[in-house]
Protein backbone atom coordinates (compact mmCIF):
# COMPACT_ATOMS: atom_id res chain seq x y z
CA UNK A 1 0.00 0.00 0.00
CA UNK A 2 1.29 3.49 -0.71
CA UNK A 3 0.04 7.01 0.46
CA UNK A 4 -1.39 8.75 -2.44
CA UNK A 5 0.56 11.50 -3.82
CA UNK A 6 -2.42 13.99 -3.46
CA UNK A 7 -1.89 14.00 0.17
CA UNK A 8 1.65 15.80 -0.16
CA UNK A 9 0.37 19.30 -1.30
CA UNK A 10 -2.20 19.35 1.68
CA UNK A 11 0.17 17.94 3.73
CA UNK A 12 2.79 21.23 2.71
CA UNK A 13 -0.16 23.32 3.50
CA UNK A 14 -0.91 22.18 7.20
CA UNK A 15 3.00 22.36 7.84
CA UNK A 16 2.97 26.01 6.14
CA UNK A 17 -0.19 27.78 7.91
CA UNK A 18 0.88 26.30 10.98
CA UNK A 19 4.84 27.53 10.34
CA UNK A 20 2.90 31.14 9.50
CA UNK A 21 0.90 31.10 12.72
CA UNK A 22 3.61 30.80 14.98
CA UNK A 23 6.18 33.14 12.80
CA UNK A 24 3.60 35.81 13.65
CA UNK A 25 4.96 35.72 17.20
CA UNK A 26 8.87 34.98 16.09
CA UNK A 27 10.88 36.77 18.78
CA UNK A 28 8.04 38.08 21.16
CA UNK A 29 9.66 35.76 23.58
CA UNK A 30 6.86 33.80 24.72
CA UNK A 31 7.55 30.23 23.80
CA UNK A 32 3.93 28.86 24.78
CA UNK A 33 1.80 31.50 22.47
CA UNK A 34 3.97 30.44 19.77
CA UNK A 35 3.22 26.91 19.95
CA UNK A 36 0.11 27.48 20.65
CA UNK A 37 -0.55 29.38 17.35
CA UNK A 38 1.31 26.57 15.47
CA UNK A 39 -0.96 23.60 17.34
CA UNK A 40 -4.26 25.77 17.07
CA UNK A 41 -3.33 26.21 12.87
CA UNK A 42 -2.56 22.31 12.74
CA UNK A 43 -5.18 21.06 14.33
CA UNK A 44 -7.84 23.09 11.93
CA UNK A 45 -6.08 22.51 8.74
CA UNK A 46 -6.04 18.83 9.62
CA UNK A 47 -10.25 18.66 10.56
CA UNK A 48 -10.40 20.60 6.94
CA UNK A 49 -8.63 16.99 5.47
CA UNK A 50 -10.73 14.05 4.11
CA UNK A 51 -8.50 11.49 6.08
CA UNK A 52 -9.85 9.64 9.41
CA UNK A 53 -6.07 10.51 11.13
CA UNK A 54 -4.92 9.61 14.70
CA UNK A 55 -2.52 11.63 15.98
CA UNK A 56 -0.18 9.16 17.76
CA UNK A 57 2.46 11.48 18.46
CA UNK A 58 1.48 14.50 19.99
CA UNK A 59 3.61 16.95 21.69
CA UNK A 60 3.40 18.76 24.92
CA UNK A 61 3.46 16.36 27.75
CA UNK A 62 6.84 16.83 29.01
CA UNK A 63 6.33 20.27 29.30
CA UNK A 64 2.64 21.12 29.23
CA UNK A 65 2.78 23.01 26.07
CA UNK A 66 -0.60 23.20 24.32
CA UNK A 67 -1.13 19.57 22.69
CA UNK A 68 -2.66 17.82 19.62
CA UNK A 69 -2.55 14.77 22.05
CA UNK A 70 -1.65 11.39 21.38
CA UNK A 71 -5.15 9.50 20.61
CA UNK A 72 -6.94 12.84 19.11
CA UNK A 73 -8.99 12.04 15.98
CA UNK A 74 -8.31 14.40 13.03
CA UNK A 75 -9.67 15.06 9.60
CA UNK A 76 -12.99 14.25 8.25
CA UNK A 77 -12.73 10.57 8.41
CA UNK A 78 -13.73 10.28 4.46
CA UNK A 79 -10.87 9.06 3.95
CA UNK A 80 -7.71 6.47 4.48
CA UNK A 81 -6.75 5.47 8.07
CA UNK A 82 -3.62 7.25 8.66
CA UNK A 83 -1.64 7.79 11.91
CA UNK A 84 -0.19 11.21 12.55
CA UNK A 85 3.47 12.43 14.47
CA UNK A 86 3.12 15.86 14.91
CA UNK A 87 5.73 18.74 16.31
CA UNK A 88 3.33 21.88 15.59
CA UNK A 89 6.83 23.98 16.44
CA UNK A 90 10.04 22.04 16.82
CA UNK A 91 12.33 24.71 18.69
CA UNK A 92 10.19 26.44 20.67
CA UNK A 93 12.74 28.58 21.94
CA UNK A 94 14.47 29.69 18.77
CA UNK A 95 11.17 30.99 18.09
CA UNK A 96 10.46 33.40 21.11
CA UNK A 97 14.05 34.34 21.02
CA UNK A 98 14.34 34.95 16.90
CA UNK A 99 16.98 32.00 16.59
CA UNK A 100 17.63 30.13 13.50
CA UNK A 101 15.98 26.55 12.92
CA UNK A 102 12.64 26.76 14.35
CA UNK A 103 10.54 24.50 12.01
CA UNK A 104 7.01 22.78 11.97
CA UNK A 105 6.80 19.41 11.54
CA UNK A 106 4.52 16.95 10.40
CA UNK A 107 5.02 12.80 9.41
CA UNK A 108 2.03 10.47 8.21
CA UNK A 109 2.06 6.75 7.56
CA UNK A 110 -0.83 4.48 7.25
CA UNK A 111 -2.74 2.91 10.18
CA UNK A 112 -0.18 0.90 12.82
CA UNK A 113 2.91 1.64 10.71
CA UNK A 114 4.15 4.64 12.50
CA UNK A 115 6.04 3.92 16.39
CA UNK A 116 4.27 4.97 18.88
CA UNK A 117 7.04 6.84 20.91
CA UNK A 118 6.11 7.73 24.63
CA UNK A 119 6.84 11.36 25.54
CA UNK A 120 10.48 10.29 27.23
CA UNK A 121 14.52 10.34 26.18
CA UNK A 122 15.94 8.43 23.86
CA UNK A 123 19.17 7.61 22.52
CA UNK A 124 20.04 8.43 18.55
CA UNK A 125 22.48 8.21 15.99
CA UNK A 126 21.90 8.64 12.23
CA UNK A 127 24.08 8.68 9.62
CA UNK A 128 24.36 8.82 5.54
CA UNK A 129 24.94 4.73 5.56
CA UNK A 130 23.45 2.00 4.10
CA UNK A 131 25.14 -0.69 5.14
CA UNK A 132 24.86 -2.36 8.72
CA UNK A 133 27.24 -2.52 11.41
CA UNK A 134 29.40 0.54 10.15
CA UNK A 135 27.37 2.96 13.09
CA UNK A 136 25.27 1.24 15.84
CA UNK A 137 24.03 2.79 18.96
CA UNK A 138 25.88 -0.12 21.37
CA UNK A 139 29.42 0.89 19.63
CA UNK A 140 31.66 3.52 21.48
CA UNK A 141 32.29 7.16 20.05
CA UNK A 142 35.24 5.65 19.12
CA UNK A 143 34.18 2.43 17.14
CA UNK A 144 31.63 4.66 15.50
CA UNK A 145 34.01 7.31 14.66
CA UNK A 146 36.88 4.91 13.19
CA UNK A 147 34.48 2.82 11.39
CA UNK A 148 32.59 5.52 9.90
CA UNK A 149 36.23 7.25 8.85
CA UNK A 150 36.87 3.80 7.02
CA UNK A 151 33.24 3.56 5.09
CA UNK A 152 33.87 7.33 3.72
CA UNK A 153 37.01 7.32 3.25
CA UNK A 154 37.88 10.28 5.56
CA UNK A 155 40.09 11.00 8.70
CA UNK A 156 38.81 11.55 11.56
CA UNK A 157 40.00 14.82 12.03
CA UNK A 158 37.57 15.40 8.45
CA UNK A 159 34.85 14.08 9.97
CA UNK A 160 31.59 16.18 11.72
CA UNK A 161 29.66 15.33 14.08
CA UNK A 162 26.20 16.94 15.50
CA UNK A 163 25.66 17.14 19.23
CA UNK A 164 23.07 18.71 21.24
CA UNK A 165 25.05 20.73 23.68
CA UNK A 166 23.44 19.60 26.54
CA UNK A 167 25.58 18.46 29.99
CA UNK A 168 24.30 14.67 29.64
CA UNK A 169 26.55 14.95 26.53
CA UNK A 170 30.24 15.83 28.26
CA UNK A 171 31.62 12.29 27.81
CA UNK A 172 30.49 11.96 23.83
CA UNK A 173 31.73 15.94 23.51
CA UNK A 174 35.03 14.95 25.24
CA UNK A 175 35.44 11.74 23.54
CA UNK A 176 34.84 13.26 20.06
CA UNK A 177 37.38 16.37 20.62
CA UNK A 178 40.08 13.29 21.64
CA UNK A 179 39.55 11.93 18.45
CA UNK A 180 40.19 15.43 16.35
CA UNK A 181 36.55 15.19 15.15
CA UNK A 182 34.82 18.35 14.08
CA UNK A 183 31.28 18.92 15.99
CA UNK A 184 28.88 21.08 15.12
CA UNK A 185 27.25 21.81 18.61
CA UNK A 186 22.75 22.51 18.60
CA UNK A 187 20.99 24.46 21.23
CA UNK A 188 17.57 22.45 20.22
CA UNK A 189 15.92 20.95 17.37
CA UNK A 190 16.79 17.47 17.18
CA UNK A 191 14.48 16.69 14.40
CA UNK A 192 16.82 18.91 12.03
CA UNK A 193 19.77 17.65 13.70
CA UNK A 194 19.58 14.10 12.32
CA UNK A 195 18.19 15.14 9.26
CA UNK A 196 21.83 16.81 8.59
CA UNK A 197 23.39 13.49 7.64
CA UNK A 198 20.96 13.66 4.34
CA UNK A 199 23.04 15.77 2.50
CA UNK A 200 26.74 16.66 1.72
CA UNK A 201 25.68 20.07 2.03
CA UNK A 202 25.28 20.11 5.03
CA UNK A 203 28.99 18.91 6.43
CA UNK A 204 27.54 16.41 8.96
CA UNK A 205 28.80 12.92 8.73
CA UNK A 206 26.78 11.43 11.96
CA UNK A 207 24.54 12.94 14.73
CA UNK A 208 24.63 11.55 17.99
CA UNK A 209 23.19 11.73 21.64
CA UNK A 210 20.14 11.87 23.70
CA UNK A 211 16.94 13.74 23.15
CA UNK A 212 13.37 13.57 22.77
CA UNK A 213 11.77 10.04 21.45
CA UNK A 214 8.73 11.56 19.40
CA UNK A 215 11.11 13.77 17.53
CA UNK A 216 13.11 10.73 16.84
CA UNK A 217 10.54 8.92 15.14
CA UNK A 218 9.34 12.43 13.29
CA UNK A 219 13.25 12.19 11.82
CA UNK A 220 12.35 8.44 11.08
CA UNK A 221 10.37 9.43 8.41
CA UNK A 222 13.05 11.66 6.55
CA UNK A 223 15.62 9.40 6.91
CA UNK A 224 13.66 6.08 5.85
CA UNK A 225 13.28 8.09 2.42
CA UNK A 226 16.27 9.44 2.23
CA UNK A 227 18.24 5.52 3.03
CA UNK A 228 20.00 6.39 5.96
CA UNK A 229 20.34 4.34 8.99
CA UNK A 230 18.77 5.66 12.32
CA UNK A 231 18.96 4.01 15.49
CA UNK A 232 17.15 4.70 18.88
CA UNK A 233 16.81 3.16 21.81
CA UNK A 234 13.89 5.13 25.30
CA UNK A 235 15.70 5.72 28.36
CA UNK A 236 12.73 5.04 30.91
CA UNK A 237 14.37 6.95 34.28
CA UNK A 238 11.14 6.83 36.53
CA UNK A 239 8.78 4.05 37.71
CA UNK A 240 6.27 6.63 35.96
CA UNK A 241 8.11 6.08 32.73
CA UNK A 242 7.90 2.78 32.49
CA UNK A 243 4.29 1.78 33.53
CA UNK A 244 3.24 4.66 30.28
CA UNK A 245 5.78 2.57 28.15
CA UNK A 246 3.77 -0.82 29.43
CA UNK A 247 0.58 0.71 28.82
CA UNK A 248 2.20 1.49 25.70
CA UNK A 249 2.65 -2.16 24.79
CA UNK A 250 6.97 -1.06 24.62
CA UNK A 251 7.60 -4.47 26.78
CA UNK A 252 11.40 -4.81 26.14
CA UNK A 253 12.06 -1.31 27.89
CA UNK A 254 15.72 -1.51 26.66
CA UNK A 255 15.56 -2.32 23.17
CA UNK A 256 17.30 -0.83 20.55
CA UNK A 257 14.91 -0.10 17.55
CA UNK A 258 16.14 -0.12 13.81
CA UNK A 259 14.76 2.46 11.38
CA UNK A 260 12.20 -0.22 10.03
CA UNK A 261 11.08 -0.77 13.11
CA UNK A 262 10.10 2.77 13.92
CA UNK A 263 8.44 3.86 10.37
CA UNK A 264 6.87 0.78 8.20
CA UNK A 265 5.58 1.13 4.76
CA UNK A 266 4.78 4.24 3.28
CA UNK A 267 5.39 8.04 4.72
CA UNK A 268 5.41 11.24 3.85
CA UNK A 269 6.90 13.95 5.75
CA UNK A 270 7.09 18.09 5.97
CA UNK A 271 9.02 19.98 8.02
CA UNK A 272 7.97 23.77 7.09
CA UNK A 273 11.06 26.30 8.29
CA UNK A 274 9.06 29.40 10.63
CA UNK A 275 12.74 31.34 11.55
CA UNK A 276 15.55 30.01 8.58
CA UNK A 277 18.06 27.34 9.09
CA UNK A 278 19.70 24.95 7.67
CA UNK A 279 17.38 22.75 6.27
CA UNK A 280 15.09 25.35 4.92
CA UNK A 281 14.57 29.31 5.16
CA UNK A 282 12.01 30.69 7.57
CA UNK A 283 8.81 32.67 6.50
CA UNK A 284 9.09 35.49 4.75
CA UNK A 285 6.49 38.27 4.36
CA UNK A 286 6.29 40.18 0.80
CA UNK A 287 3.42 42.32 -0.84
CA UNK A 288 0.99 40.80 1.29
CA UNK A 289 1.52 37.60 0.91
CA UNK A 290 3.66 34.25 2.89
CA UNK A 291 5.88 32.78 1.39
CA UNK A 292 7.26 29.51 2.89
CA UNK A 293 9.66 26.64 2.28
CA UNK A 294 9.07 23.23 3.21
CA UNK A 295 11.35 19.93 3.10
CA UNK A 296 8.86 17.41 1.87
CA UNK A 297 9.74 13.47 1.57
CA UNK A 298 7.25 10.56 0.38
CA UNK A 299 9.13 7.75 0.36
CA UNK A 300 7.28 5.45 -2.16
CA UNK A 301 7.65 8.33 -4.70
CA UNK A 302 11.08 8.77 -3.68
CA UNK A 303 10.51 12.29 -3.40
CA UNK A 304 13.03 14.60 -1.39
CA UNK A 305 12.74 17.96 -1.90
CA UNK A 306 11.89 21.87 -0.61
CA UNK A 307 8.80 23.43 -1.97
CA UNK A 308 8.25 26.98 -1.73
CA UNK A 309 4.48 27.67 -1.30
CA UNK A 310 3.06 31.50 -1.27
CA UNK A 311 0.18 31.91 0.74
CA UNK A 312 -1.97 35.16 0.68
CA UNK A 313 -2.65 37.21 3.98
Amino acid sequence: MTIDKKFIDQFVNVTSKAAISSYQLVGKNDKVAADKAAVDSMRKELNHLDINGEIVIGEGELDEAPMLYIGEKVGTTNGPEIDIAVDPLEGTNFAANNLPGALSVIAIAEKNNLFNAPETYMEKISAKVKEKGVVDLDYSVKENIFNLSEYLNKKPENITACVMDRPRHKNIINNLNKLGVNIKLITDGDVSGALLVTDDKYNVDIFLGIGGGPEGVLASAALDTFNCIFQGRFLFDTVEDKIRAHKMGIKNLTKKYELNEIVKGDSIFCATGITSGDLVSGIKNENNEFISETLVTHKSSGMKKVIKKVVNR
